[in-house]
């Protein structure tokens, strides 16, 4: 890890600590694989909004794997893409049922087997359910990630790899759960906050880079 690297981490934490946290909501290894499934291309408020009725109706991976497609269809239409989602949604709870004994491997091979499930959220629950230290690139961490001259990569699988490379293990997990915080307080997409950044002078993009 270089100098750099280090004093971007440091700022990080003492901005916002180091417990990890997770943004969806979840009792069960199998209600964050769902959740995190609904969460491509939405938002986890949503996502949350839709799961608290979606875990009540399905509360197990068994009445998953034997849901009507229309009908959970309607039931995650909220979280966009529904068709799809719904259709990998059965079919991932039912390999879980019939091939892990409805229970949620660690393995990355394993869980990207399953239908739906890519690097993204293998290592979500890799991270969260398992505490594997695990790289977890999303639109916030693929941006950022760039902005702060981590990465010139644009494919979020060579981005995981360089991350691997330069972030020490233990802040695999903490990067993405404090770039998502900082992405969405401080550096949107759109107007980013420059004024209030407290990473400004390591951005590469604004021309302050250290």
């Amino acid at each position: 890890m270089t100098k750099r690297t280090g004093e971007i981490l440091e700022l990080l934490d003492r901005e916002y600590g180091t417990e990890y946290v997770c943004y969806l909501h979840y009792e069960t290894p199998w209600q964050l694989l769902i959740a995190t499934m609904l969460s491509a291309q939405c938002t986890d408020a949503r996502v949350n909004q839709v799961t608290a009725d979606l875990f009540r109706k399905y509360d197990s991976l068994e009445k998953f794997a034997a849901a009507d497609l229309k009908e959970l269809e309607e039931d995650i239409r909220p979280t966009g893409f529904y068709h799809n989602k719904a259709k990998n949604i059965i079919a991932c709870a039912g390999k879980l049922v019939e091939e892990y004994g409805a229970e949620v491997p660690n393995d990355l091979d394993a869980l990207t087997s399953l239908a739906g499930v890519g690097r993204k959220t293998a290592n979500v629950i890799r991270g969260n359910i398992f505490h594997e230290p695990s790289v977890v690139v999303d639109t916030h961490v693929k941006r950022i990630s760039r902005r702060l001259g981590l990465t010139k990569e644009e494919d979020p699988v060579k981005i995981e790899f360089d991350l691997m490379k330069k972030l020490p293990k233990d802040h695999w997990i903490l990067w993405n759960i404090h770039i998502i915080t900082f992405g969405r307080s401080i550096c949107t997409a759109r107007n980013p906050k420059c004024g209030e950044c407290f990473l400004r002078g390591y951005c590469k993009e604004k021309g302050h880079d250290r």
